[in-house]
Parts: C-alpha cells; sequence; structure tokens
C-alpha cells in the first residue's frame, strides 16, 4: 500500500499535539482530510512548564492548512474532568471519534544517568503521572466515543524488541516507556469484540524542536550533528511517524496489528510512505543491528 491515506469525515484527538510527534501526527491527519481535535497545555496566552514557545494553536493551524480541520483545545489531560469537558465536546460536535493518539511525553522531566535511589522521587513520579497516566485517563474516557474499527495510538519509545533486553535512562523512564506496550497489548484483548485497534508506537531518533536545540541545529542543518552523534544520520522528521498514523488510521485491515509493539521505519516498509526527504529511515532497526554485529552503517538505515 503506497496511495496517499484518505480520511475526510473522520474525526480525531492527539492529545499532546503542541509540538514533537504529536504536531506531525496531527498535521498528517490534516493532510489526509481529518478534522483533528489538538490538545496540550500551550497556547498563544498560557506556557506549560515545558517552557517553549510552540502551541496547539499553531499545530491546528498548521492541520487546517494541510486540508483538514484543525481545532485547538487547552487540555491537561492529567485532570480528569478538563479530559471528560473535551470528550463531551466532541460528542456534542461529531457523535464520535474515529483515532485517538496519545503523544504526551515527559522528555523534559528526564534525569538521565541517576541510580533508581538518587533520582527525586517527585520528578520520577512527575515522570509516570505524565508519560504514562495521561494515556490511561485519555483512554479510558475516548473509548466510549470511538467507533467499530476505530484506532488507538500511543506514542512510546523504542520498540518491544528493543526495550525488553535495554535499560531505557532511569527507572522511572523505563517503566513509563515499557508500561505503554504492555498497556496497548492488553487493551487490545479487551478491545477485540468492538473491533477497535489498539497499537503502541515509536518513532525512530526523531528530530523535534527539543531534539534539535540538544543539538544546536535546526531541520535545515540538522545533518550537522552526525558529527557529535554518527547515528543521528538515521533520523526522521515528526512528519515520518505522521504518516504512520494516518496510514494505520486508513487501513481496512488494520486490526492485524492490534496489540502489537509497532515502529515509523517498520510500517514505511508496509505501506509505502516516506518521509519528507524521500527517505525511508529506520533507526531502530540500525541500533538492533548496531548490537548484533558490532558495527553498522548509519547511511544505510535511510
Amino acid at each position: 500500500m503506497n496511495s496517499t491515506p484518505t480520511l475526510h469525515g473522520k474525526v480525531a484527538l492527539v492529545a499532546g499535539g503542541t509540538r514533537g510527534a504529536g504536531r506531525g501526527i496531527a498535521v498528517e491527519l490534516g493532510q489526509a482530510g481529518a478534522t483533528v481535535y489538538v490538545t496540550g497545555r500551550t497556547t498563544r496566552h498560557h506556557t506549560s512548564d515545558y517552557h517553549r514557545q510552540e502551541t496547539i494553536e499553531e499545530t491546528a493551524h498548521l492541520v487546517t492548512e494541510a486540508g483538514g480541520t484543525g481545532i485547538p483545545v487547552q487540555v491537561d489531560h492529567l485532570q480528569r474532568e478538563q479530559v471528560q469537558d473535551l470528550m463531551g465536546r466532541i460528542e456534542k460536535e461529531h457523535g464520535h471519534l474515529d483515532v485517538l493518539v496519545n503523544a504526551i511525553g515527559a522528555e523534559h522531566l528526564m534525569e538521565v544517568g541517576t541510580r533508581f535511589w538518587e533520582t527525586g522521587l517527585e520528578k520520577g513520579l512527575q515522570v509516570m503521572d505524565t508519560a504514562l497516566r495521561t494515556h490511561l485517563i485519555t483512554t479510558h474516557l475516548a473509548l466510549p466515543l470511538i467507533k467499530k474499527r476505530g484506532l488507538v495510538v500511543c506514542l512510546t519509545d523504542g520498540t518491544y524488541a528493543y526495550n525488553h533486553h535495554h535499560y531505557r535512562m532511569t527507572v522511572f523512564i523505563d517503566l513509563a516507556k515499557t508500561s505503554l506496550t504492555r498497556f496497548c497489548w492488553t487493551l487490545a484483548q479487551d478491545t477485540t469484540e468492538r473491533e477497535v485497534t489498539v497499537v503502541s508506537l515509536t518513532p525512530g531518533w526523531l528530530r523535534s524542536e527539543f531534539m534539535l536545540d540538544a543539538y544546536g541545529v535546526t531541520e535545515e542543518n540538522w545533518r550537522d550533528a552526525i558529527e557529535k552523534e554518527p547515528g543521528f544520520a538515521t533520523s526522521e522528521t515528526p512528519y515520518f511517524i505522521g504518516r504512520a498514523v494516518a496510514a494505520l488510521a486508513a487501513d481496512p485491515e488494520k486490526s492485524r496489528w492490534s496489540g502489537q509493539s509497532l515502529s515509523s521505519g517498520q510500517l514505511a516498509k508496509v505501506y509505502g510512505f516516506r518521509d519528507v526527504d524521500g527517505s525511508q529511515p529506520d533507526s531502530w532497526r540500525y541500533m538492533l543491528d548496531l548490537e548484533r554485529n558490532g558495527k553498522a552503517n548509519p547511511e544505510d538505515y535511510r
């Protein structure tokens, strides 16, 4: 399958669509013609603890510009009442939901390299709340609205094949990321009769605004960071994983994936989509091959 996905008449919610993968997914769903509710905490008038300038209004504008309908709604997905109000609005305005994407992460809270007892407990619990509890709250309240043959996607970091034998930075981050994979597998068992497809999905090395800033580069000169980190040659734009979600949402046989741990690079090979530069990067295959063989040329994984 390599045709452009068509999602006209479909209603999607991207929770955590302010920036990064969430923004890329929202825009690509819009490109396919969907109506996309874009939620997050940062608006033109309010900045979250990320302390970044990207806003939900900007993302919604990009969705509409791409050909869909973008609807920004300020929501803190840890606040149950706010999520309930959001679902009430979606039900009133559309009566149902076709696609739910949980794209909320906790990158700004990471304490890399600290042992469990050295990590600030409050920050560790905040990681669990932000990266896991938000997905649980939002999915629980959204499922009654999700139509038969609908799609639920939880974004995580790493495939099951990689994560199940790798320690992911700290205990709290490791638990948050691996728990989402297990959550999607178990939820898929619960939703079989309703024919709702549930997957965990990971991008590869994502060139998010956050990551580009960390390497001191922009999207225009991102390859300058390869000198510092060769593996960055396998990186991808947020639109690549957006195209993965759009392809899944448009697939009439998507139920074959339910319960699985998927990656953008893996799905690109199946559905035929490419990144904005025409490449098909596959960071996770690169990292597994590097581990198995002791060497791998990252340029071969584009």
